[in-house]
C-alpha cells in the first residue's frame, strides 16, 4: 500500500513541488521571515508597555528634565518628562516627534502649545494638565534639590498631594491654565511621511533596480557574453548606477511635486544640501546592491540576500513612524543605519529648515559606505 503511494503521480508532484517550494528562500522569507519581523518589529514598537513615558518641552532658558509620575494599577503608570529647552529646539523636537506638547510659564499659569488634530497630543494634554496646574511654578523653576544624586526631580502624584493640599480634588476643574492652538508648518504626519518615503525609493530602487537586475542577468546567461568584449567590469556598473540615479531623480522629483500641489508639502531647508544627500543615499546604497548582487547567479538567493537587508531597516528607520517609538537600548542601533541617517538628513531638509552643516556629517559616511561596498563588490564581482 506504501509502495503504491509513493509510486502515485499526484503524490510524487506534490512531493516535488513542495521540495521546490521549501528550498526556494523567498518563499520562506516571505511566508515566514517576514510576518515575524514585522510581528518582532511593531509589536516592540506599539505594544502597551507597563509604563508609558511622554516627553514634553517646557520651555526655558535652563537646561535639565523634570518628571511626574502617575500611579495606575489599571492604565499603567505614566511618567511625563518635561524637558527644558528653548522655543526653537521644542519645534524641532516636534517636527521630529518626540514631543508633542510644548508648556510655557505664564505669569497666570501654564500655557499649552499642541496641534488640536493630533489626538496623542490631546491625551498628553488632558492627562498632565490636571497634575501640572497644581504643582507651583517657583517648583518647576528651581525645581527642589533631590535627596539622591538623580540628574532630575521626580515628582510622584502622592508626592504631589502631600506637597500641594487639594491635589486631588477635582482634577478637571479649570485651573487657569490656556490652550494655544499650534500649527507650526511641518508638523503634520504627512510632512513626516513624504521624506522617508523618498528615501525608502532609493533605497529598493537601487537594491532592486541594480542588485537584482544584475543577478537575473547573470542567472539569464547573459552577464557572460560580455566577457569577450574589451568592457571593463567598473564601466558596467558605474553606468548602470548612473541610470539608476537618474530614475530616482524623476521619481523623487514626482513625489514631491505630487506631494506640494495635494498636501501643500515645501522644502523649507537648503536644496543644495538636499542633492548632495540624495546623491550620497544613492551612492550608498547603490554600493550595498553591487555587494549583494556580486558572486550569486540564483535569483533565489538574491531574493533572500535583498530582503534580509532592506526590510529590518524599512522596519526600523522611521519611515511610517518615529523610531523613538522602540526601546531606548535600541536607538543606538537604528540610527547608524543607512536609511535611518537618509531619512533623517532629508526630513530634517523637508521640515526642519537644515542646510549643509547639519547634513554634511550623515552625507558623508553614506558616501562612504557606498564606495566601501563599491569597491569590495567590484573585486568580488564575476560575469557568470
Amino acid at each position: 500500500m506504501i509502495d503504491r503511494i509513493r509510486n502515485n503521480q499526484l503524490w510524487q508532484l506534490i512531493l516535488a513541488n513542495t521540495l521546490e517550494k521549501v528550498r526556494e528562500p523567498g518563499v520562506l522569507f516571505w511566508g515566514i521571515g517576514f510576518p515575524i519581523l514585522m510581528s518582532i518589529g511593531l509589536g516592540l514598537a506599539f505594544t502597551r508597555k507597563p509604563e508609558s513615558v511622554r516627553h514634553v518641552g517646557l520651555i526655558s532658558a535652563d537646561t535639565g528634565s523634570y518628571s511626574i509620575v502617575l500611579k495606575d494599577d489599571k492604565l499603567g503608570n505614566t511618567t511625563f518628562r518635561l524637558e527644558k529647552m528653548q522655543w526653537e529646539e521644542a519645534m524641532v523636537q516636534l517636527k521630529r516627534g518626540h514631543i508633542n506638547v510644548a508648556v510655557t510659564l505664564e505669569d497666570s499659569g501654564y500655557r499649552y502649545h499642541f496641534d488640536p488634530m493630533n489626538p496623542d497630543a490631546q491625551l498628553t494634554y488632558v492627562r498632565l494638565s490636571p497634575v501640572l496646574n497644581r504643582i507651583p511654578l517657583t517648583d518647576l523653576i528651581r525645581p527642589p534639590a533631590p535627596e539622591s544624586n538623580r540628574d532630575d526631580s521626580i515628582v510622584t502624584a502622592s508626592e504631589a498631594k502631600q506637597r500641594h493640599p487639594g491635589y486631588e480634588e477635582d482634577l478637571s476643574a479649570e485651573t487657569g491654565s490656556e490652550i494655544e492652538s499650534l500649527t507650526v508648518t511641518g508638523t503634520r504626519y504627512i510632512d513626516f511621511l513624504i521624506p522617508g518615503m523618498i528615501a525608502m525609493g532609493v533605497m529598493f530602487s537601487c537594491l532592486w533596480g541594480l542588485g537584482y537586475n544584475i543577478i537575473d542577468t547573470r542567472s539569464k546567461k547573459l552577464l557572460r557574453r560580455m566577457i569577450a568584449t574589451p568592457m571593463k567590469r567598473s564601466n558596467y556598473l558605474v553606468a548602470m548606477i548612473t541610470v539608476r540615479l537618474v530614475m530616482n531623480v524623476i521619481e523623487a522629483v514626482l513625489l514631491v511635486l505630487f506631494a506640494w500641489l495635494a498636501f501643500g508639502i515645501t522644502i523649507q531647508g537648503n536644496i543644495p544640501a538636499l542633492l548632495i544627500l540624495f546623491l550620497a543615499g544613492n551612492i550608498a546604497f547603490s554600493g550595498i546592491g553591487i555587494f549583494l548582487a556580486c558572486h550569486t547567479s540564483k535569483t533565489e538567493i538574491g531574493n533572500a540576500f535583498i530582503n534580509v537587508v532592506s526590510m529590518p531597516m524599512m522596519i526600523l528607520s522611521g519611515i511610517f513612524f518615529s523610531y523613538h517609538n522602540f526601546p531606548h537600548w535600541a536607538i543606538p542601533i537604528i540610527q547608524p543605519l543607512p536609511l535611518t541617517m537618509l531619512a533623517d538628513g532629508i526630513r530634517s531638509i523637508f521640515i526642519e529648515g537644515a542646510g549643509m552643516a547639519q547634513t554634511a556629517i550623515p552625507s558623508l559616511i553614506l558616501t562612504i559606505t557606498g564606495v566601501v561596498f563599491f569597491t569590495v563588490g567590484l573585486k568580488l564581482f564575476k560575469w557568470h
